[in-house]
């Protein structure tokens, strides 16, 4: 019996340190632990491990049915059911070779997933949202013939490819004979595929894009594809570099299948906000072009032109803030038509210049240059603006032993205005003229009641202008410009009084609404007379400081209507009173009636072209009304009727509402109308009437939205424009889209089309970056 129970023992004793032995030889240097069932010494250097297999390599770990090991190689041969994992990543294949000290090798067969982070995807302002998904880190799945891992976190693929959706039948895929995947860096492609549901959709001999873990990250970004009546077909094309944390660049290409191309770059940088800066050049390359219209074949002309916009900002020495800006076009027609923006067709205007402030003390300065052109056609055209503006401003302040206030403020100005039109030299006329002028002000403020205010004030004014104007004896007008200079001196004395000040409150606690509301009621009276300026038809009048009337007394007069609301108290805070209506009403008298054509207070008074006895001494009364009820609605309206017809001269009113920023809707109307009595809008060609509106729309999830909008000539009776854009946001990729229809009759002259059709498609894949182009179609959405 002990003799059997002996021979037990030992053999337990046997049986484990066999265990052991296969569970864990001797130690190789390079791998930090091996388990397999079977264990082989078949040489030196040769050690082979067979059935499940598992072998640690600092943070990979390999799984094999078998494994050779070479030491003398630092090299594992592993065969059947191969898997390699490490951190997020793995690789699984048929068989393998692979160095345990480098931990690189080649996979026969394989498939692998690896997670990487996409570039950040912000949207600009009214642009398609972009959803959250797109944001988070990705998974793509990879597959080859061999896969070769040739660096810690990079893989080269050959005759495979890649998707990032997990679907059978993946929703997209590129295929490839050479891909090389670098994990958080970028990945490179040759001879790619890009399938749709398994479905070849396009093919591209190169590709490189980013899959960087930072939000910007150097590559070729997705194309955007298009297609418009004016220009064909098109393919716009993009690649992003990355220059540092505070720079980057965009090369950009299109290709328009019936005019030409399109090339162009941005550049950006950003040191903080108060250095930054931009700057987008695009030249666009067209040949001729025949079109059919209803008149027969019309062969549009080719040629080139191009834009320039950027904008800058920097701090200079001394506290002075310098910026500039240019928005710059050489053909008026192509700015015109190839701008997908609405607002962009009726620009008529190219621009550059800058300016610099600075304050020390009482003391402002601000220097600015300005270079404005506005075309009336492609040939015409007329320059306003200043080269250079320089104003220094004393601030006000308290006069010792009184209660005055004194400021004062003086400028230098050359100032720019003169038209040509090169087909046409003759109609040149150029009134360019240099201003200088000194405006000190005393002011005596009475703020004793809340309830009631005055402000008194005496300006005195001095301006000198190096030209003027002469009568013409041919039409008896003044528009002959002279080379002599003409002196202006005048004073102001104005007083400002507001109130009395009217309150009332009533307590509205089961309204629903409001706990109280309040309706304050605020007329006010300003009075101003201004002496004569008896050489005012000598000044050549360009801004507010050129058209001020002389010889008269004004008195606007008007009353604020103010409504606030004490609403319930949310989530615990404490209720806030908020301003929710508002109505004001007000006109002004002018003793003198030709006074009434220059108020800038009243967009309609510059309309009226009557003769001074035809003028009356009232301008017209402008009502204006703003109502904000809740934070989801905003609306405004703004109302002038001629005070002598009592007929409405012009009209206008818009809102927006926000529903949980889900859903934001604008609406906005205007109308100039027609008063048969009234020189100036007695026209029935100067009539306007438009409805413009846009419905910005989007799941809470971001999965579905879009973006409507129109602008309606409901004079004419017909659609200016409008636009539907869209996007479906899947777990792996995206789809957007725009289309738009487009009227030329009567905005841009010269063009072989009267209507313009537009729509492009842009692809988002999970992890990879987007662009709008140039042209701002697809609606701002961004890389």
């Amino acid at each position: 019996m002990m003799l059997r129970v002996k021979s037990t023992a030992l053999l337990a004793a046997l049986f484990v340190a066999a265990a052991c032995t296969a569970a864990a030889q001797d130690q190789i240097q390079g791998i930090d632990s091996i388990v397999a069932e079977t264990q082989r010494q078949i040489g030196e250097n040769h050690r082979q491990l067979i059935k499940n297999v598992e072998l640690k390599l600092g943070d990979t770990t390999l799984y094999a049915d078998e494994v050779e090991v070479f030491t003398d190689k630092d090299l594992i041969v592993a065969r059947g059911n191969v898997t390699l994992a490490q951190t997020t990543n793995r690789i699984s294949a048929d068989s393998a070779e692979f160095n345990y000290k480098t931990k690189l090798g080649t996979f026969h067969t394989a498939a692998g997933i690896a997670t990487v982070k996409p570039q950040l995807q912000t949207p600009t302002p009214g642009s398609i949202a972009v959803p959250a998904s797109l944001n988070q880190e990705t998974d793509v799945y990879f597959a080859g013939e061999i896969v070769e891992k040739i660096g810690p976190r990079k893989y080269k693929i050959t005759k495979g490819g890649f998707t990032t959706c997990v679907q059978p039948t993946p929703r997209w895929e590129l295929h490839a004979d050479t891909v090389i995947v670098s994990v958080e860096h970028y990945t490179f492609l040759r001879n790619a595929v890009f399938n749709v549901k398994g479905v070849p959709l396009l093919y591209t001999p190169v590709m490189y894009y980013p899959t960087k873990k930072e939000d910007r990250a150097t590559g070729i970004l997705l194309p955007t594809i298009g297609q418009t009546t004016l220009r064909g077909e098109s393919i716009h094309n993009a690649f992003f570099w990355a220059i540092d944390r505070s720079q980057d660049a965009t090369l950009l290409h299109d290709w328009f299948s019936k005019t030409g191309q399109g090339y162009g770059s941005e550049y950006r940088y950003n040191y903080g906000s108060q250095e930054t800066g931009y700057i987008k050049a695009y030249t666009l390359r067209e040949h001729s072009a025949d079109y059919t219209t209803d008149t027969g074949v019309v062969t549009q002309p080719g040629g080139t032109s191009y834009q320039v916009q950027g904008a800058a900002s920097q701090l200079l020495p001394a506290h002075i803030m310098a910026r500039g800006r240019v928005d710059y076009f050489s053909s008026l027609q192509e700015a015109q038509s190839f701008n997908t923006n609405y607002v962009s067709t009726y620009t008529n205007q190219r621009s550059f210049g800058g300016n610099a402030v600075g304050a020390w003390g009482p003391y402002s300065m601000n220097a600015t240059l300005d270079h404005t052109e506005y075309f009336s056609s492609e040939t015409a055209s007329a320059t306003t603006g200043s080269w250079p503006r320089f104003t220094l401003n004393r601030n006000e302040k308290l006069i010792p032993g009184t209660p005055l206030y004194f400021s004062a403020s003086g400028e230098y100005a050359s100032l720019l205005r003169h038209q040509q039109d090169t087909a046409n030299s003759q109609s040149d006329l150029n009134e360019d003229v240099t201003r200088l002028d000194f405006n000190p002000q005393i002011r005596f403020p009475f703020t004793h009641w809340q309830w009631f205010t005055v402000n008194s004030a005496i300006n005195w004014r001095d301006t000198h202008y190096s030209r003027s104007l002469e009568l013409d004896p041919a039409t008896q007008t003044f528009t002959k410009v002279s080379d002599a200079d003409v002196n202006r001196t005048f004073f102001t004395a104005s007083t400002q009084i507001l109130g009395p000040v009217f309150n009332r409150v009533w307590d509205t606690p089961d309204n629903g609404y409001a706990e109280k509301v309040k309706h304050s009621v605020e007329p006010f009276l300003n009075i101003t007379r201004t002496s004569s300026i008896d050489n005012f038809n000598n000044i050549i009048q360009i801004d507010g400081t050129d058209v001020i009337f002389g010889g008269t007394t004004s008195f606007a007069y008007g009353v604020h209507n103010r409504f606030y609301a004490k609403r319930p108290s949310v989530a615990g805070q404490r209720s806030q009173p908020r301003e929710i209506f508002d109505v004001d009403v007000q006109q002004t008298y002018y003793t003198q009636a030709a006074a009434t054509q220059y108020d800038p207070r009243y967009s309609t008074s510059g309309y009226s072209s009557a003769t001074t006895a035809n003028l009356s001494n009232f301008t017209p009364i402008l009502i204006t009304i703003r109502a904000m009820p809740t934070n989801e609605i905003n609306a405004q309206s703004s109302i002038e009727i001629d005070s002598r017809y009592l007929a409405l001269r012009q009209v206008s009113a818009g809102g927006s509402y926000a529903w949980t920023s889900r859903i934001t809707t604008t609406m906005n109307w205007s109308k100039r109308a027609f008063i048969p009595q009234l020189v100036g809008f007695n026209d029935p060609t100067q009539l306007s009437q438009s409805f413009s509106g846009q419905v910005n729309a989007h799941t809470k999830d971001n999965k579905y939205g879009g973006i409507y909008s129109f602008n309606y000539d409901a004079l004419l009776g017909r659609i200016l424009n409008q636009s539907i854009s869209g996007f479906y946001n899947a777990q792996c990729c995206g789809l957007a889209f725009q289309y738009q229809t487009w009227n030329y009759g009567g905005i841009t002259a010269g063009l072989p089309v009267a209507a313009d059709h537009r729509f492009f498609l842009s692809f988002t894949l999970a992890g990879l970056g987007n662009f709008s182009p140039f042209n701002g179609a697809m609606s701002g959405v961004t890389r």
